[in-house]
């Protein structure tokens, strides 16, 4: 190969990557939102973020927590399987939670981690017990291990924190059924998580969104299986509770839809 085609070869390379690049900001542009989108290419291997910083960046899981507390609620016998009941306890905070009556009522587990009725994993956070949650997120290697928040959720408020580099190869683990806990609750998890299903492809993933030191922080995370490949994502979106964006729940998943239909994943 001749200099010049070398040369050029390289200047078309970095003009694509520069693109790439763009495109992957834009969408949050778009939201008028900050944060980043992480996403793990399984068959190369490859990662890719427009925020390398952010990637790795700690904060709250929010609700993206009731991925690997699930698992642990399975693991230690607290419930038995999805379709267990949890009973209402008659009142939750509404001022941290937000007001929403069509989930006070008894419900099943599959069915609060599909409409994210916090309550309920709360109720069964108080059965599984710190100690228990410290030895499988040391064992799953998820989270900074931080349990020192008094209140239930501490997925929620505290100093518990997952960086989105970390959701990913969490959810790698359990694609690759390298975890601490069982294939059958594996599968259970799984089952649970999907939110599409067609002829190209399943998603499964799961939202999450907590309001800490006068921020709004939002995720979705999961992971896009194909016949030929699977791509992991992160996404997290943060705002000041000041500033008002009716969009800011349905950007998550705007976001991050965008940037996989970029790179052919969906």
């Amino acid at each position: 190969m001749s200099k010049r085609i070398y040369l050029l070869s390289i200047s078309i390379s970095l003009l694509s990557l520069s693109a790439l690049a763009q495109n992957l900001t834009t969408p949050f542009k778009n939201c008028n939102l900050t944060g980043s989108i992480t996403i793990y290419d399984y068959k190369k291997g490859k990662w890719l973020t427009n925020d390398e910083g952010d990637s790795r960046r700690q904060t709250q899981p929010a609700s993206t927590f009731k991925i690997i507390n699930l698992l642990i609620a399975l693991q230690t016998g607290v419930i038995k399987d999805e379709n267990e009941i949890v009973k209402w306890p008659g009142s939750t905070d509404t001022t941290l939670y937000g007001y929403r009556p069509e989930i006070y009522k008894d419900i099943s587990v599959k069915e609060a981690f599909e409409v994210s009725a916090g309550w309920a994993f709360i109720e069964l956070a108080k059965k599984v017990g710190r100690k228990q949650y410290l030895h499988y997120l040391k064992a799953a290697r998820y989270g900074n291990n931080n349990l020192s928040e008094k209140g239930d959720d501490f997925w929620n408020f505290g100093a518990f924190g997952v960086s989105p580099r970390n959701q990913i190869t969490f959810l790698t683990a359990v694609y690759d059924g390298k975890t601490p806990f069982s294939k059958r609750n594996l599968d259970i998890l799984k089952k649970v998580m999907v939110n599409e299903q067609t002829d190209d492809y399943t998603l499964r993933a799961k939202t999450g969104w907590t309001r800490v030191d006068g921020n709004d922080i939002g995720w979705w995370v999961g992971y896009v299986e194909r016949e030929d490949n699977v791509y992991f994502f992160a996404t997290r979106v943060t705002k000041k509770r000041s500033t008002l964006n009716a969009d800011f729940g349905n950007c998550r998943k705007m976001i991050t839809k965008a940037v996989l239909k970029e790179i052919g994943a969906m």
